[in-house]
């Protein structure tokens, strides 16, 4: 059975980006917000990413379900798997395998603000867990974490060191809001990219093949077709630096060249000065101590720390208390 619930406007992600896109280019320094790189072409390239060599963090977490899905429905007996993301992937199925093979699990809900990502997610689940109920919920995790239906308890899983893209006081209300729907007893599942060499981490952002600079500049293609804007995607650089002291990957696009770019469909004309750099996304990396301390800063208890193998990426289970 699937259930779809929508709690989005139709012009809600049209909305979004004009109002992103008007503070982040009339600011100082000039930023774009990361989720506008996931039209289906930065999808598509961002599927790509994972798999080339330099891009560590989905085989790790993936080794790390494979080694642990079923000490995860041992520890939670699960009864609904929360995903925030649209949750169709092999590591979803790992999850949903172990808590199905644990025997405890009914339902799926997967979160997404894509409508149509939602229903292709929820559609293939259905096929492959006819005795699942997917119930999903069109939403953003940072204004419906309320609006999450199922039976307790309740597992949230945020997979893919995503929080990293999260700020510092982003991140805190993040958690905030997830201990907030959560019972006492009740869980979140969380993964993490932990720090580590600086030349490791800054070659999973800037590949040998140009893969993550297409998807870095694929923002700008957005904006060109969603806004009008008349970007000369190709006379930006990709740039990807590692910042010690905040202990997080910078990704930047640079303008090779002064130009003025027009906005029609926000009013705006944005100036560019030759080597300017557009701040197009950070990802925070981690240490372990870190982790605790803003969880239980939250209202959460530490469940379980794994790691993969080399030690590049952790999964965390939480427990609301």
């Amino acid at each position: 059975m699937t259930l779809i619930d929508v709690h989005l406007t139709p012009d809600y992600t049209s909305r979004a980006l004009k109002e992103d896109v008007r503070a982040g280019l009339t600011a100082d320094p000039k930023w774009l917000a990361p989720k506008w790189f996931y039209d289906a072409r930065g999808s598509e390239l961002f599927e790509q990413i994972t798999r080339l060599p330099e891009y560590y963090p989905t085989r790790a977490e993936r080794e790390i379900l494979q080694a642990r899905a079923a000490e995860i429905a041992q520890l939670t007996g699960a009864h609904t798997l929360v995903e925030l993301g649209s949750g169709s992937s092999e590591k979803t199925r790992l999850l949903l395998d172990g808590l199905r093979d644990h025997g405890t699990l009914t339902t799926f809900v997967p979160l997404d603000v894509s409508e149509t990502a939602l229903r292709e997610a929820a559609a293939a689940i259905n096929a492959d867990y006819p005795r699942l109920t997917v119930h999903g919920v069109v939403g953003d995790f940072t204004a419906h974490l309320d609006k999450l239906p199922g039976e307790a308890p309740r597992v949230v899983a945020f997979l893919g060191g995503t929080i990293g893209n999260l700020l510092p006081i982003e991140r805190e209300t993040f958690y905030s809001s997830v201990r907030e729907v959560l019972e006492p007893g009740e869980w979140l599942l969380l993964g993490t990219d932990l720090v580590k060499n600086p030349a490791t981490l800054v070659a999973a952002y800037d590949d040998s093949a140009g893969v993550t600079a297409e998807f870095n500049r694929n923002v700008l293609r957005v904006l060109n077709r969603q806004l009008g804007a008349d970007f000369d995607v190709e006379a930006f650089s990709h740039v990807a630096v590692w910042d010690a002291e905040n202990e997080w990957i910078e990704m930047h696009l640079r303008a090779d060249r002064a130009m003025r770019v027009l906005i029609p469909e926000l009013g705006l004309e944005v100036d560019f000065a030759e080597g300017e750099e557009l701040s197009t996304e950070i990802s925070a990396k981690f240490h372990r101590y870190g982790v605790e301390a803003e969880l239980g800063k939250a209202g959460f208890t530490p469940g379980a720390w794994w790691t993969d193998s080399e030690d590049r990426f952790a999964l965390s289970l939480w427990q609301a208390v």
